[in-house]
């Protein structure tokens, strides 16, 4: 069984059976035909194998989808959205369909901090051998600085992923990552509390997100992902209402990829840190395309959702990919396209 923020336990036991992810042969026709491509990159000062990372919210706390496939060929993953207590989530119905992607109004469900801590990662220490990016949630500073110094010595937290797009209880219910000031804020404040490498994610539902962007850099953050979710709506024609119980919900698929681009295009060029880009990733070439945007690295959302090897297909896709572009090593397309 496979549990994730978004849609909880699902039995993708005919997926399993169909996909044969854990063949050995497909690992070993992979490693053939990519031995002379370099995949990994410098991520923080942190080696990824490959710049695949599946995205907070679709992979759970990792161990889940340990029983599919090996999650040590993943460069790493993004861990479910952690908050300070624990939380039930949104009402249901909170994910609804729509063309090219989906909207979820999960809110944040997870088992808080301090479970995070004591059950999640010790769990994980035991599948997975690398460091992992610790997604962080809050509803006030004083939330994002409590969940990550709790979680500071954990040896296997590579990263502290801190997602500002959580609306500020103290400020009027805004969203944190609408204003440059209000992200600057809560990045400073975790960077007081932590050794680690810090990323700010970013959401997508502003005016300029450059300047978000900078206002992150410049309070401490060494590096920032985006693009979070696309706010949305459905509407159930029969009974005249909005299909998810909280109205409005994150869009997130093939749909957003074009925007994806744009902002990490628009954020690399404004920034010196390294970008991790995120969006409507579905393939090895959306990767590329990521890459040639500017980012370091790219995660990988909705795609876990709709097929839980999804990652790990685009992983063992990259090094023929690259060889088609006649590429070696795939920090040569990182920012490729962007005017120089």
């Amino acid at each position: 069984m496979v549990t994730s923020e978004l849609g909880g336990a699902a039995d993708f036991a005919t997926v399993a059976a169909s996909g044969e992810a854990g063949d050995s042969a497909a690992a070993a026709a992979c490693t053939a035909a990519g031995a002379a491509i370099n995949t990994a990159v410098d991520l923080c000062g942190i080696r990824l194998d490959n710049p695949v990372i599946p995205a907070s919210g679709t992979f759970g706390y990792g161990y889940e989808f340990a029983e599919l496939f090996d999650i040590n060929e993943l460069g790493t993953f993004s861990f479910k959205g952690t908050t300070a207590e624990p939380r039930f989530g949104n009402p249901t119905p909170r994910i609804a369909e729509c063309p090219a992607g989906m909207l979820n109004s999960v809110g944040l469900q997870n088992p808080g901090a301090q479970a995070v801590k004591d059950i999640e990662l010790p769990r994980l220490k035991q599948v997975f051998f690398k460091p992992v990016m610790a997604n962080v949630s809050g509803f006030s500073v004083d939330d994002y600085v409590y969940t990550v110094s709790l979680l500071e010595d954990e040896a296997q937290i590579g990263w502290f992923e801190i997602n500002i797009s959580c609306p500020n209880v103290h400020g009027g219910g805004m969203s944190f990552g609408t204003s440059a000031a209000a992200a600057a804020e809560v990045i400073a404040a975790v960077r007081k509390v932590t050794k680690k490498p810090v990323l700010a994610k970013l959401s997508p539902n502003v005016t300029d997100v450059a300047e978000i962007a900078r206002a992150c850099e410049a309070a401490g953050a060494d590096g920032i992902s985006l693009i979070n979710t696309l706010l949305g709506m459905r509407i159930d024609l029969k009974r005249r209402r909005p299909v998810l119980a909280n109205t409005t919900g994150g869009l997130s698929g093939p749909a957003v990829l074009p925007v994806a681009l744009r902002m990490v295009y628009q954020v690399s060029q404004a920034v010196r840190v390294p970008v991790v880009g995120m969006g409507g990733i579905s393939s090895a070439r959306d990767v590329l395309e990521m890459m040639m945007c500017g980012a370091t690295a790219v995660e990988v959302g909705a795609a876990n959702l709709v097929d839980p090897f999804a990652s790990l297909k685009i992983v063992r896709a990259l090094p023929d990919a690259l060889a088609e572009l006649g590429v070696n090593d795939i920090n040569d397309i990182i920012g490729a396209a962007l005017q120089r």
